[in-house]
């Protein structure tokens, strides 16, 4: 993991220091432990400020259209697989073009879930994380605590297809191996599974349940890099699509409709669960619509700069008769 931060600093560094980028996105220590935090450089003697960890959960995408529009010149940005496949999206989207971008690519090792390493470490304040590729050492002020890297992941991360940027300028280590469906690992449309093996009225009544505590901070729309739109539609009053109640009614079709708004441009990069207080598993339901989105149209999003998500398409060969 050292090498891995001395490397991105370095990029960092040459970039801003030669020229091709006015500014570089990348993560921050926190103020406390398991915490990275985004961070904005424009001096290259500022490098020395970013790291690189298993808790850089914040996809760095969705904080580039701004910073984008701002003035001209490349900005550059530190990416893993999911962040990288975002800004695949981003740029088909028109958000901003590839020659906009310096991308410094990570392979990634899997991001760790700070409630679970919490829950194996109970009723003690944990000081600090040390990580090597397979093992975290965490320690609080009486003990220590050794946990495996595999048995802490994020539930995307074991499911993942894609840990090694898509597009990248520079590569700061060696590429990680992807995962294999034939190997018990990156199987995405394993999590759609709980939904699909339900009748529809028990499914309906999973869904209550899964959302039920949900109080409509709206962190997952935050967070989102797809969630770019000036005015969303929780906010319009004219006409108004939902109300600012807690009926589940109105819950249920906050999520319903953000996760319609993300069918087919997706990358499945959890932000949206790690961002949760309540940590409600929003990836059961964007899982489905992706697989849904493989199945009809044979489409994975973020895998091909100039691949367009097929719901912002029309083909004349598209399977549905009604439109034809």
């Amino acid at each position: 993991m050292r090498s891995r931060i001395v490397n991105i600093r370095a990029a960092a560094k040459q970039a801003l220091e030669e020229g091709p980028c006015r500014v570089v996105a990348g993560y921050a220590p926190g103020t406390m432990a398991m915490r990275a935090r985004p961070i904005f450089i424009d001096k290259p003697e500022d490098a020395g400020k970013l790291t690189w960890s298993s808790f850089c959960v914040g996809n760095l995408a969705g904080l580039l259209t701004q910073a984008a529009h701002a003035a001209p010149g490349k900005i550059g940005v530190v990416a893993q697989g999911c962040v990288s496949r975002n800004l695949v999206g981003l740029i088909g989207e028109g958000r901003f073009k590839r020659e906009d971008l310096y991308i410094i690519g990570v392979p990634c090792l899997g991001m760790a879930e700070r409630r679970k390493i919490e829950a194996k470490y109970p009723g003690r304040a944990i000081i600090a994380v040390e990580e090597a590729e397979d093992v975290f050492v965490v320690r609080g002020k009486r003990r220590e605590v050794r946990m495996l890297r595999r048995d802490v992941l994020r539930d995307n991360c074991y499911t993942c297809v894609q840990r090694n940027p898509v597009i990248f300028d520079v590569l700061v280590a060696d590429s990680a191996p992807d995962a294999e469906p034939s190997t018990g690992g990156g199987d995405i449309d394993k999590v759609a599974a709980p939904w699909e093996r339900l009748a529809p009225e028990a499914r309906l009544t999973a869904f209550e349940a899964a959302y039920k505590d949900c109080i409509r901070c709206y962190a997952c729309r935050d967070v989102c890099p797809l969630c770019y739109c000036a005015t969303c539609f929780v906010d319009e009053s004219q006409p108004q699509w939902l109300g600012k109640t807690q009926d589940f009614a109105d819950i249920a079709n906050y999520h319903l409709l953000r996760a319609l708004h993300c069918a087919g441009r997706c990358t499945d990069c959890g932000a949206c669960e790690s961002a949760c207080p309540q940590n409600i598993k929003v990836r059961r339901l964007t899982s489905k619509l992706e697989k849904d989105v493989r199945a009809l149209y044979g489409h994975q999003a973020g895998m091909a700069l100039g691949e367009a998500p097929p719901l912002t398409v029309y083909k004349p060969d598209d399977p549905q008769d009604f439109i034809k």
